[in-house]
This record gives C-alpha cells, sequence and structure tokens, in this order.
C-alpha cells in the first residue's frame, strides 16, 4: 500500500499529537519564559511533523530521508528542553514523563519508517539513528 498524503503516516499523526501535548503543557510556563524556552519548546516540537511532511512531499527517497532525519534532531532537541523546563521547576515530574514517553514513541516511528526507507535505497538500515 503506497501512503499518498503524510497525514497517512502514523509518525506524523504522533508527532501533531506530541506538538499539541506540548502546547498545552507549556501554556502554565512562567509569563517571562513566552519569547524564552516556551517558544523554543514549541518551534522545535513544530518542526517534527513539518519535517516528515516536507520530506514526504520532495521527489526522492534520499530527500525524505534527509528530512526525517531533521525531524529526529529536532525531537532531540525538544525532549533535551522537556528536561531542562522539568530541572527549572516549570513541568511537573509527571508531566515530564508523559512527555518524554510520548516523544520516545515518536522516536520509535521514526527510526523505523528510516531503517525502511534505507533498506529500500541500499538494502540496509541507516547506522546510528
Amino acid at each position: 500500500m503506497e501512503i499518498k498524503s503524510f497525514r497517512e503516516l502514523i509518525v506524523w499523526q504522533k508527532a501533531m499529537d506530541f506538538v499539541v501535548l506540548l502546547y498545552e503543557n507549556t501554556a502554565a510556563f512562567p509569563t517571562e519564559e513566552r519569547f524564552g524556552l516556551t517558544a523554543q519548546l514549541r518551534r522545535a516540537a513544530v518542526s517534527i511533523p513539518s519535517n516528515i511532511a516536507e520530506g514526504h512531499g520532495r521527489q526522492t527517497t534520499r530527500d525524505f530521508l534527509h528530512f526525517l532525519a531533521i525531524a529526529y534532531g529536532s525531537l532531540n532537541e525538544s525532549q533535551t528542553q522537556v528536561i531542562l523546563a522539568g530541572r527549572l521547576g516549570f513541568l511537573a515530574d509527571d508531566r515530564c514523563s508523559m512527555l518524554l514517553d510520548r516523544a520516545g514513541e515518536v522516536a520509535r516511528l521514526l527510526n523505523g519508517l528510516t531503517n525502511s526507507l534505507e533498506k529500500r535505497l541500499t538494502g540496509s538500515p541507516i547506522p546510528n539513528l
């Protein structure tokens, strides 16, 4: 079955769910962080499904893989910032854990899609993802 729209990709759907949860959980961050950690975290999170969608719209599998790698980097950035928000006391431990669990799910899906596409290209998975 061929995926005709990026909206059909489970990884994109889960990444969108992660962004929504992140927005909900950053709404209560201190006002002085509106242009700091809040904005940075939201920007990094939005980049995840955006890069998945952009990559899906590209002409080649290699281009798609490139954008999936960018999405994975943004996911790691988001996780780092969630941990920082927890350490600063902006997020309760249970909220941090929940967001990191959701990020882990997106990471597994990104890895699976990346490995599948790489196998299609070369017959072997990409190392280090």
